[in-house]
């Protein structure tokens, strides 16, 4: 079994529209900060310094939403109410796990201006990689976007889909929709500036919009989407991180490729 990471770093040094913050307490500090928790929590009292060398653990403290890196979106990212079930969207940590792990599919749709692609372009795509939708394959688009990741760019040159294309996948039985772009939808300004033009709310966020009437999730920021030895033939898992009544979670998202199946094919040739 192969094991290929497909996952975007959570980096303080890159462009983020909510900026990380990382701060980092060293082994000596991490002695003192366990020193004075100890005393102020369950009144303990040591000396640090009777520690070797006088250092404990480092730790790591980080600001961040969860949808900074490579996160899963829950159903209640996307509204407060739904149309289906009992009405209240489930929260990140109240997932089925079963559905993060699962047959992957990838389709192609670099090459593109900023903007959305459509059912019929997912379509095409599938006739060309001779794969038919199942229920619980793990779909994701391979946009090209994570070349532009850590900067300005990556945030706003990017394909997302239409509520045509949603659709179609989520009529399929696909529960879980991922991107190696910032978001599943098209850029904001993209987006805005349709909406501007034509007056159709329609446009307006339809991929997230979607999860208030079907049951679903996104995975966002996915990375390394080229690496996959072939569009179909193996999995992915993708278990979020389980933050109690949140709207997403991080995810380590990687994809399991199985190495005795050598009828993998790329371009004509086994791989």
């Amino acid at each position: 079994m192969r094991i290929i990471d497909l996952s975007s770093p959570v980096d303080a040094d890159s462009f983020e529209p909510d900026p990380v913050v990382h701060e980092v307490l060293t082994p000596r500090e991490g002695a003192l900060h366990m020193a004075e928790e100890m005393r102020t929590h369950f009144g303990l009292e040591f000396d640090p310094d009777d520690l070797p060398d006088g250092e404990f653990l480092s730790l790591d403290r980080l600001s961040l939403t969860t949808h900074t890196g490579t996160h899963v979106d829950a159903p209640s990212h996307y509204g407060s109410r739904t149309t289906y079930g009992t009405g209240v969207p489930r929260h990140i940590d109240a997932m089925p796990l079963d559905w993060f792990l699962g047959p992957g599919v990838v389709l192609d749709v670099r090459g593109r201006e900023a903007g959305v692609v459509g059912e019929a372009d997912l379509r095409k795509e599938l006739d060309r990689i001779g794969h038919v939708l199942a229920p619980r394959d793990i779909v994701v688009l391979n946009t090209g976007a994570d070349a532009w990741a850590g900067t300005r760019r990556y945030f706003t040159d990017f394909v997302g889909l239409d509520a045509g294309a949603i659709a179609f996948l989520l009529d399929a039985g696909v529960k879980v929709v991922g991107t190696d772009a910032f978001s599943l939808d098209a850029p904001f300004g993209t987006i805005i500036d349709t909406y501007r033009r034509t007056g159709d709310r329609a446009v307006l966020w339809p991929a997230h919009v979607a999860g208030r009437h079907r049951e679903y999730c996104q995975v966002e920021r996915l990375a390394g989407l080229g690496l996959l030895p072939a569009p179909t033939g193996f999995r992915i898992a993708c278990f979020p991180v389980k933050v109690a009544g949140a709207g997403a979670g991080w995810t380590r998202a990687v994809a399991l490729v199985d190495e005795t199946d050598r009828k993998s094919v790329v371009g004509g040739k086994s791989v």
